[in-house]
Parts: C-alpha cells; structure tokens; sequence
C-alpha cells in the first residue's frame, strides 16, 4: 500500500498517509527526538524511520477494517523546552484528521518523545486512546487532558535511556482519570524496540481494542511483561 505525501508547508510538518477507501478511524504515529534540537527532521533519520514498520503491521491488520495510518514527520528533532514544537506539529495532524475524515476516532502511537507527545496532544476530541512506546516523561507530566482516554504505555526494561520505572509510574499516576491504564513491562529489550515483532504485535493488539472497545483489563492493570 503506497503512502500519500502531505505537508503543512516546505519546512513541514509532513504526513505519509495509507488511506482506505472509507477511512472510519486514523492510527498517527509519532516519532522520537532530542530535549532540545532545532536540526530539521529527514525521512531517513532514525527515528523517523523507526516508525515504518508499525504503520506497515497496523496497514496489513486493519486496512479492511477502515483504518488510515499515518505518519507524522516533525518539523524538528527537539522539543526545545517551552516551545513545544512537535506538540503544535502533532495537533496541526489532528486538525487536518478532522479536516479530512470529520469525527473518526483517532489512536495515537507515539516512541520515545513521540510518546510524551501522544499523552500531551491526548486532550484533543478526536483521541479515543494513547500506545506510549519506551515514552520520555519527565517529573510532573500533566494528567488532566488524559481524562476518558485509554492508555497503553510500554517500556523495555533495559532500556537506558528513558526510565520504565517513569512510566510504570506515570501508567498509575493516571489511573484516576483514565478511562483505562495499562503498564507493559517488555523483558530483555533497549530504547531501539529491537524485538520487533513484539511491538508490532503489541502496538496492533492495543489499537484494535481501542478502536474495537474490546476489554483492556481493569484501571492501573500491569499486564504480564512480555518475554
């Protein structure tokens, strides 16, 4: 399935599409970065890269289903403290969800500073659910915006570079608002997701049970680490 190329202007942010032809939820997925960086972004660069094949695992499950993956390029590599830039990226991509397809539910997949973003951008009406991969968050992460959302965030234990424990305590810091909350604890794997199969697999599983409104499991569950 070939992508559509959009982008907002030249210097971006940019959009790769897999569309079906009666889009009736969109999978957007965002990709990693730097604390502060104003490099621009380039298809080629890991992070970005890195997001390919979970647009391909979602495309191959539920393009029959109605589902449109797209991936979000930032415009770039940095959060760059106040400025939040890939935060206004991500809800440029909203926007134009909502532009294009009206009120379709929407899954955001975010890795690394993806993952922060996904929770950050998670307040927008369109968002039924969030899949955080090894996501960077910081101390006292806002929560509010989570409210009535699922939340599935993912870490590997050996990663060093962002923290499972952050997570594993940010996935309960939630659990008040949250509609759901899972933690998933993935044993002998880094930051780079080099076990891949098994992020695909998990990524796809927790975006169709959001969108299908299967069971998650209770608030604050902690499911079984994957091995």
């Amino acid at each position: 399935m070939r992508e559509e190329k959009r982008q907002a202007t030249e210097q971006g942010p940019w959009l790769a599409a897999s569309e079906p032809r009666e889009v009736r939820a969109v999978a957007l997925l965002l990709h990693g970065g730097q604390v502060t960086s104003t490099v621009p972004t380039g298809e080629s660069g890991l992070a970005v890269r890195r997001m390919r094949p979970f647009a391909a695992a979602l495309t191959r499950a539920r393009h029959d289903r109605g589902l449109a993956v797209w991936r979000l390029r930032n415009r770039v590599r940095g959060w760059n403290g106040a400025a939040q830039a890939p935060l206004h990226d991500a809800r440029w991509a909203l926007a134009e969800v909502r532009r294009r397809h009206g009120s379709v539910p929407v899954v955001l997949i975010g890795h690394s500073l993806g993952g922060r973003v996904a929770l950050r951008a998670a307040g927008d009406a369109l968002v039924r659910g969030v899949v955080g991969l090894a996501p960077w968050l910081p101390e006292g992460e806002p929560t509010d915006q989570i409210s009535g959302r699922h939340v599935v965030l993912a870490h590997g234990l050996w990663d060093l570079t962002t923290s499972p424990r952050a997570t594993r305590a940010h996935a309960e810091r939630i659990r008040p608002v949250a509609a759901s909350s899972s933690f998933v604890p993935v044993r002998f794997d880094l930051h780079a997701m080099v076990r891949l199969r098994t992020w695909n697999r998990l990524v796809v599983e927790s975006v169709s049970a959001m969108l299908d409104e299967r069971d998650r499991g209770e608030e604050g569950d902690e499911r079984d680490g994957i091995r």
